[in-house]
C-alpha cells in the first residue's frame, strides 16, 4: 500500500511516504476512522482517489472537499496532499481506489476538471459509469502490480479508460446523460440488432418521446437518425476495407434490403456503394 495510515490524532502531520512512479501505481484499500494521509508538497505525479464506499475528507487550498460514493478527486503534481476518512460524516470507513501516474501527453484534456476547494479536481461518476470507472482503476492496479510483459502500459490503457468514462461526466464538457451513454453503446455493440425506438427506449428505461427528446437535446439528432449515420458510416467502412458483397455488407450493418440500404447511403455520400468502393480503392 503506497498510502499507510497516519494516527490522526498526532498533534503535527507526520509526512507521508512518496510512491516512487514511472508510470503508474494503482491500488485499492479500506482506511478506518484513523486513516489519513499528508505530504506537504504533494508529489511530482498526478493522484486520482475514486471514493467506492464510505466519504473521505480531502483538504484543499481553500477548505475541505468531503466525497461520497462515485465522486473521483485529481490532484495535481506539487498539490499537497491532506486526505483521510470522512468520520465528521458519520461514517468510520473509506474504501477507495487510486492511481497514482505520470500522463501521457494526449491525456491533457482528460485532466481539465472542476476545481473545488481552491486546488481539488472533483467528477461525480453515477451508478452505471461508477462501475466502469472502478473497473479500470482495478485493472490498472492488477497491472501495475504484476509480472507481465509491458505491465505498465496495460496499467496506463486501463488507467485511460476510467479516465474516458469520467470524461463524460465532466461538466466542464457537458455532462453526458448515464441512459444516453446506455443506448449509445448498445447500438455500437451490435448494428444488425433491433434498433427501434422501442426497443432503445427499453435500453434507457425512458419512453420513446422520452428517449427521442433527451437524444436530439444532447446529440443533435433523433435515435434513429443517429442509428442510420452510425449503419451507414459503419458500411462504409466495409466497402473501403474489404471485398465483401453489397447486400452481405448491408445485412451485417441492419438492411434486409440491398436496394434500399443502396439509395441511403448514396443519399449520404452522394453515390452508390459501388461507387463509392471504387472510389475509395483508387486512394
Amino acid at each position: 500500500m503506497d498510502d499507510p495510515a497516519v494516527t490522526a490524532s498526532l498533534p503535527e502531520p507526520r509526512e507521508t511516504p512518496h510512491p516512487h512512479v514511472v508510470r503508474v501505481v494503482a491500488g485499492e484499500f479500506t482506511g478506518g476512522w484513523d486513516y489519513s494521509t499528508w505530504r506537504t508538497h504533494g508529489t511530482t505525479d498526478w493522484l486520482l482517489i475514486q471514493t467506492i464506499a464510505g466519504s473521505g475528507r480531502i483538504g484543499g487550498a481553500a477548505g475541505d472537499v468531503v466525497t461520497r460514493a462515485g465522486d473521483s478527486i485529481l490532484l495535481r503534481p506539487s498539490t499537497r496532499h491532506d486526505y483521510a476518512t470522512a468520520t465528521d460524516s458519520g461514517g468510520d470507513q473509506w474504501s477507495l481506489a487510486f492511481a497514482h501516474f505520470h500522463p501521457r501527453a494526449e491525456w491533457t484534456p482528460l485532466l481539465d476538471w472542476p476545481q473545488h476547494a481552491g486546488d481539488v479536481g472533483l467528477v461525480h461518476a453515477p451508478g452505471g459509469i461508477r462501475s466502469r470507472v472502478v473497473a479500470g482503476l482495478r485493472a490498472a492496479a492488477r497491472s501495475s502490480a504484476g509480472a507481465l510483459p509491458r505491465s505498465e502500459l496495460f496499467a496506463m490503457n486501463a488507467l485511460e479508460s476510467a479516465l474516458l468514462w469520467l470524461d463524460t461526466q465532466n461538466p466542464l464538457r457537458g455532462r453526458m446523460d448515464e441512459r444516453l451513454l446506455r443506448v449509445v453503446e448498445h447500438i455500437g455493440a451490435d448494428l444488425a440488432a433491433d434498433l427501434s425506438a422501442p426497443a432503445l427506449a427499453r435500453i434507457a428505461t425512458l419512453s420513446p418521446s422520452r428517449l427521442t427528446h433527451l437524444f436530439t437535446e444532447t446529440l443533435g439528432m433523433a435515435p434513429q437518425q443517429y442509428v442510420e449515420r452510425e449503419r451507414l458510416t459503419r458500411a462504409a467502412q466495409l466497402l473501403a476495407s474489404t471485398d465483401r458483397a453489397v447486400g452481405e455488407i448491408a445485412r451485417d450493418v441492419g438492411w434486409d434490403d440491398p436496394l434500399y440500404f443502396s439509395r441511403r447511403f448514396s443519399k449520404l455520400h452522394g453515390m452508390s456503394p459501388t461507387a463509392y468502393r471504387a472510389s475509395r480503392a483508387g486512394r
